[in-house]
């Protein structure tokens, strides 16, 4: 599944924002408090709401009243997603509307649409429509031969008008559309990735992903090992390539059944802890287990990768990116550093600008100049540093 577009209305510094024509690799670029992490956090919104529920998403970002653009309080929030998804071995663009809004002091989902065309023409079909907790899906949409009118709607009243129609129907193989996009959204990787988490000895619970912090980084680590050894041996030999004098990773047990980090130097006979090691070192091995996971993530969301890392390491982490995108994964990637975004390509880019409190998002590619600077040799990054991205600079 790759996101291709998104409409997001009245959610924080995004009174009316549109993304069109995304790419599989996605990097954004502003000023501080332009929104780049505003547009992460819709991502992990609807995570959090699918996990929980959309007051609870709310709540833990101060509330409706926080998220919703300022001066447009009276009015909706709205996230619209467009992907494409295979579908009976075809694949298909498929819509999801989301509106939110507050009635007497609590949020309410007042619209959730699940849509796409089941043939080459006509209108989009809607094969999950809810409003206020009430309405219907299709449950034979599979079913191609038969006619709209043919197709057998079942009809759901929710819990709460607060609970994602895609949450209780997407548990349900019958409801085709919906379970596939649940489970999209369940296996989003938002980064919040914090050394200091990652450090030290950890509960040698089973772990087969890379948590938002890194702090179960050793127990995955573990498990890629014994599980995945192939996957583990290409892991080290890219720490071995990145990292100068690292020639060992091991995850190793302790007495009391906990899982510590050890990393190997060359210039040492013994392997040493990661509490030891640099938090560059430590940044590149969780990227490195994040983008060689055995089932991968279907989108990762990374903020400012380049913090902690040197900056020869960019062009290399930027590339490695490209090909987990390349490979069917979508990355989203927000940077300040002109070394990584050297490594992009034109179309990849996007920045934003905030004029009078409200974000506008424009795409490096539509600009003329910027398309033959880049084809007569200059570098994405260079041009950034110099000002050619008009209205980027605080």
């Amino acid at each position: 599944m790759k996101i291709i577009a998104i409409k997001i209305k009245n959610y924080r510094l995004f009174e009316s924002l549109e993304i069109k024509d995304m790419p599989a690799f996605c990097v954004v670029i502003g000023a501080n408090g332009t929104g780049k992490s505003t547009l992460f956090d819709i991502f992990g919104f609807l995570r959090d709401a699918l996990k929980n529920n959309i007051r609870q998403a709310l709540q833990v970002r101060g509330g409706f009243k926080e998220v919703v653009t300022r001066g447009k309080e009276q009015e909706n929030i709205e996230i619209e997603l467009k992907f494409r998804m295979q579908i009976l071995e075809t694949e298909r663009l498929v819509t999801y509307v989301l509106v939110i809004g507050q009635e007497n002091k609590r949020p309410v989902i007042k619209r959730e649409i699940l849509r796409y065309k089941r043939g080459e023409y006509g209108s989009p079909y809607h094969f999950l429509d809810f409003k206020r907790g009430k309405g219907y899906a299709i449950i034979n949409e599979e079913n191609f031969e038969q006619t709209d009118e043919e197709l057998e709607r079942e009809e759901q009243q929710l819990e709460s008008q607060d609970i994602l129609a895609i949450k209780g129907l997407g548990q349900f193989q019958r409801f085709k559309a919906a379970s596939a996009f649940r489970s999209l959204i369940e296996n989003w990787h938002v980064s919040d990735f914090h050394i200091s988490e990652a450090r030290g000895s950890k509960d040698a619970l089973y772990a087969e992903h890379l948590s938002p912090t890194g702090d179960n980084m050793a127990v995955v680590s573990q498990y890629i090992y014994q599980e995945h050894p192939e996957i583990f041996q290409q892991i080290l030999d890219k720490m071995r390539e990145k990292v100068p004098g690292i020639s060992q990773v091991e995850a190793k047990e302790t007495e009391d059944g906990r899982i510590v980090l050890k990393f190997q130097d060359r210039a040492f006979k013994d392997p040493f802890s990661d509490r030891y090691v640099s938090d560059g070192t430590m940044k590149m091995f969780a990227y490195l287990i994040l983008l060689f996971d055995p089932k991968p993530h279907p989108l990762l969301c990374v903020e400012e990768p380049e913090n902690q890392l040197y900056p020869t390491l960019l062009q290399e982490l930027a590339e490695e990116f490209a090909i987990y995108a390349q490979q069917g994964g979508q990355v989203f990637v927000s940077t300040h550093s002109p070394d990584f975004l050297n490594a992009v390509p034109l179309k990849s880019i996007f920045w934003l600008i905030k004029e009078q409190g409200i974000t506008k998002i424009y795409k490096a590619s539509d600009q003329e100049v910027l398309r033959n600077l880049v084809e007569a040799g200059d570098l994405p990054g260079y041009l950034w540093n110099q000002g050619w991205f008009e209205g980027v600079a605080p």
